[in-house]
């Protein structure tokens, strides 16, 4: 509103102000161009008479008055210039004006050169009466492109008085032309025929401007036109127009001639000067009625703009009032309550509505009106926001609750393969219960996914430190093609027990990605080594890798994992599982590209998550270490859900592993979950029967049933003792590697033959 009120305002005093403006504009170009080219004009009307003259008689007395005449019209065409070549003219004028201006200087530069072909002879009085003219006619352009007044009135007048000084120039020209023609004696045939035109001419544009003036200017014209002075030059012309061709001479002296056109010329200027005045005279109301207009439309309209300003500041003032007001309850209600309500419900809080929104009071109005219906939308936003937290907080309990019932049916259902493992005696039966076992170890790490996106802690918990090798190995007991994994020295450190769990989760979903986005030709390498500031394992695949903006958006999930939605995409919830993971025990989890075209996955396990293994002998030359030793009698103490584990880390890892299909890898149940047995030594030295490495040695025919037997097998270097010491999870470990060096030899075989039918063939 006062914005457009404002533009109102500006336009009507604009169009007054542009009134009184080109007034100011048209009274300055007056004052500076026109009134002192007026002068110079009558001076250079006067030079041309005087040179008429000198070409015609060409005395001594002749060339004096000349010069004098042109010193006459230099002084004052210099103060001609000097006042229109006035910076303020270059304001006043228009385009066109300034035009016309510019090629009046540059006539009047020419004149120089007219006096001198003058001087020289070299002119005629015909061609110098048209050089002075052209002079002249630049004049009367410039006063036209200037005559701009907004009057119409004021602008008819002025036209009316430039062609009546027009008119006056061709009486001008009429007396040079004759005055030369006198001074000679005679009037060629060109120049009487040129005198009848310009005679005839002045008379038809007086006369014609005459009829556009007022009723006394035309009153004084007509006055005029019937003087004697006017009367008598009509005699003159008349009297020399009646001859024709060469007039060898002129009935009438050149003193005769001189009388009627001085006086002729002198009440003409007369005239048009009072023309002007009362012009003048007539002007001043109309630039009296412009500055009234500009006073009322500029200031009172002024005025009027800074009382609804007022106004308007005023009321906009109280209206801002209520809707800064309005505002700030509504970010206090996104801001404050409505987090606010939303962590109490998740809290397991009752939350009172009411309580919670109470109504806010903002008048009457329009705008108190918006504020009940904010009211209103605060109510049912609290309302509908406590039904969605409750409705969340429902949705992660059951979530946890079936996570939990899969959790226990998967225990049981391992224990079930567990007796039947061990009972088990075909190894086609026997590779299958293994392929269920896996399978049930991977629905297990499922129903933990679930749990870690409800914000609950997996059921599986270790009290004992467990060796980093044994817990990338449960890591790939999880994955579905964990054959194509290729183990490489995780050297001699132990995790403790209150990160296995969680690390062996977190493990294994980053190498089940890894192996799932890249070839099914290509392995992925799993390494692990000590850093300054922890323990770092490294995943490296062979895929196609990620983009970088891909990679960024991965880390950046990781480091600052978002809050779970059931409405978000799954397409990343292995990621966010990770991030979970990883935020629960401050590890570092990094994905950058890697130079074989893959992804190489970095986690880094703080300091205070891992421990150097106490019964792992370090050469003397080795460098000291920050991290803490493992006591040797954790591994004593070790309970029945991690025996299997802490045999694992007996073992020595010096040499890559790669795991088969026929060699699943399995960790015991938590502690939690299993009723605990006798506890047996688990750290004992290896048996007869074994490697020096550990592990046992292949007896013929051991494994097949009796009525197959070609004789007795040999009994193995071993007491019953050592035998019992071996576990179930050892004794399938065994017949894995047995069965997977079978295939590979069937496969090796296979192809042999297949390559020896190809060389036939050729």
């Amino acid at each position: 509103m006062l914005l457009s009120l404002t533009a109102l305002w500006a336009f009507a005093a604009w169009v007054t102000l542009r009134e009184g403006v080109n007034l100011l504009w048209v009274a300055q170009l007056d004052s500076s161009v026109v009134g002192p080219s007026e002068p110079l004009l009558v001076e250079l009307q006067a030079e041309r008479r005087a040179s008429m003259i000198q070409l015609g008689e060409g005395s001594t007395r002749t060339r004096d008055e000349l010069k004098k005449q042109r010193q006459r019209a230099d002084r004052t065409r210099a103060a001609f210039d000097e006042s229109a070549r006035a910076g303020i003219v270059s304001w006043a004028a228009d385009d066109d004006g300034e035009k016309r201006l510019a090629e009046l200087f540059g006539k009047l530069d020419g004149l120089a050169k007219i006096r001198e072909a003058v001087d020289a002879g070299r002119m005629s009085r015909i061609k110098a009466s048209q050089a002075y003219a052209d002079i002249t006619d630049s004049f009367y352009r410039m006063y036209g492109s200037m005559a701009t007044l907004d009057d119409k009135t004021l602008a008819k007048d002025a036209r009316t008085l430039m062609a009546l000084s027009r008119a006056r120039e061709l009486m001008a020209t009429e007396d040079a032309l004759l005055a030369g023609a006198l001074a000679e004696g005679r009037l060629s045939a060109e120049e009487h025929s040129q005198f009848a035109r310009i005679s005839g001419a002045w008379r038809v544009v007086a006369d014609q401007a005459a009829a556009d003036l007022p009723d006394a200017d035309r009153a004084a014209y007509d006055k005029l036109i019937d003087g004697p002075a006017f009367t008598r030059l009509s005699s003159l012309e008349t009297m020399l127009a009646q001859h024709g061709g060469v007039v060898d001479m002129i009935p009438f002296s050149a003193a005769q001639w001189q009388s009627a056109t001085e006086s002729a010329l002198s009440d003409f200027n007369t005239m048009v000067l009072g023309a002007g005045d009362r012009v003048v005279e007539r002007a001043t109301p109309v630039a009296a009625g412009v500055i009234v207009r500009l006073i009322l439309a500029g200031g009172l309209g002024l005025i009027a703009v800074i009382a609804s300003i007022i106004l308007s500041v005023t009321t906009a003032r109280a209206l801002f009032a209520q809707l800064q007001k309005l505002r700030d309850a509504a970010h206090e209600l996104s801001d404050e309550r409505l987090p606010r309500v939303v962590e109490r419900i998740g809290h397991g809080e009752h939350v009172d509505v009411a309580v919670e929104a109470p109504p806010l009071q903002f008048g009457a109005d329009e705008i108190g009106q918006v504020g009940q219906a904010f009211n209103t939308v605060q109510e049912t936003a609290i309302r509908i926001a406590a039904e969605q937290a409750a409705l969340r907080q429902s949705i992660r309990d059951i979530l946890i609750s079936l996570a939990r019932r899969t959790q226990g049916l998967v225990h049981r259902q391992l224990s079930v393969l567990d007796v039947m493992e061990r009972r088990e005696t075909d190894p086609v039966e026997l590779e299958e219960l293994f392929r269920l076992d896996h399978l049930a170890i991977r629905m297990r790490r499922n129903a933990e996914n679930l749990m870690v996106l409800s914000g609950a802690s997996p059921g599986r918990t270790w009290r004992r430190s467990v060796p980093m090798v044994d817990v990338v190995r449960g890591a790939l007991a999880e994955v579905e093609d964990y054959t194509r994994v290729s183990l490489m020295p995780m050297g001699d450190v132990v995790l403790v027990g209150r990160a296995v769990g969680d690390v062996i989760h977190l493990l294994a979903e980053l190498i089940e990605n890894a192996v799932s986005f890249s070839p099914p030709y290509t392995n992925v390498q799993v390494s692990g080594q000590l850093v300054a500031n922890g323990y770092v394992v490294e995943i490296e695949d062979r895929g196609l890798g990620l983009k970088p903006e891909d990679l960024a958006a991965a880390n950046e999930r990781i480091a600052n994992p978002p809050e779970f939605r059931i409405t978000g995409t799954t397409a990343r919830l292995g990621l966010f599982v990770v991030s979970r993971l990883a935020e629960r025990h401050g590890i570092q989890v990094v994905l950058r590209s890697s130079p074989y075209g893959g992804t190489t996955v970095i986690v880094m396990l703080p300091q205070e998550l891992v421990e150097m293994d106490a019964n792992a002998a370090t050469p003397e030359d080795e460098p000291p270490t920050s991290l803490p030793r493992r006591q040797p009698a954790a591994t004593a103490a070790a309970g029945p859900a991690e025996r299997p584990v802490a045999r694992a880390a007996a073992r020595p890892a010096t040499r890559p592993t790669t795991l088969t299909a026929a060699s699943p890898l399995r960790m015991a149940p938590p502690v939690a979950d299993v009723e605990a047995p006798e506890e047996r030594p688990s750290a004992e030295a290896a048996p007869t029967g074994r490697t020096p490495s550990g592990l046992p040695l292949r007896v013929p025919q051991a494994n097949l049933a009796p009525p197959l037997r070609d004789q007795a097998p040999a009994a193995a270097p071993s007491n019953e003792e050592n035998d019992d010491e071996r576990s179930p999870e050892e004794i399938r470990a065994m017949m894995g590697s047995l069965q997977s060096g079978n295939r590979l030899g069937r496969s090796a075989a296979a192809k042999l033959i297949q390559d020896q039918q190809s060389g036939d063939d050729a």
